[in-house]
């Protein structure tokens, strides 16, 4: 069994941009932390076999999604969740002066950084 605390440092970043912290996960599916800094815009990207599924702890941001003919842009506030589907584009920015802060679970697990491919999204990242 598998038990993890939220761990004070980042781990890792996302090949989007966001500070990462590890959470639980196994083969079937993980559990991140995620922090985008204040007033950051992430790199866009699309996952090839992970879907993605968020909840939004803290913060205010705003998501840009796009599968097939269908595009939206979401508000990302504390309560909020969001369903990203494999083959779906995405784009994610923080557009306030304190910490957007999410967590994410990835099914199944994430592979590695070959998942992520970058494309053009809507905003220009600042990293």
């Amino acid at each position: 069994m598998n038990s993890i605390k939220l761990p004070k440092e980042f781990d890792t970043t996302s090949p989007a941009g966001a500070n990462v912290r590890l959470l639980a996960g196994n083969e079937t599916g993980g559990m991140i932390h995620s922090t985008v800094p204040p007033f950051q815009t992430n790199r866009a990207v699309v996952h090839s076999t992970v879907d993605e599924l968020w909840y939004v702890l803290e913060g205010h941001g705003e998501i840009w999604r796009k599968n097939g003919n269908e595009s939206s842009i979401t508000t990302l506030t504390p309560g909020v969740s969001i369903e990203l589907r494999k083959s779906t584009k995405f784009q994610y920015r923080n557009v306030s002066n304190s910490d957007l802060k999410f967590v994410c679970i990835t099914i199944p697990a994430w592979p590695g950084e070959e998942e992520a491919t970058y494309i053009e999204g809507i905003w220009e990242p600042s990293l």
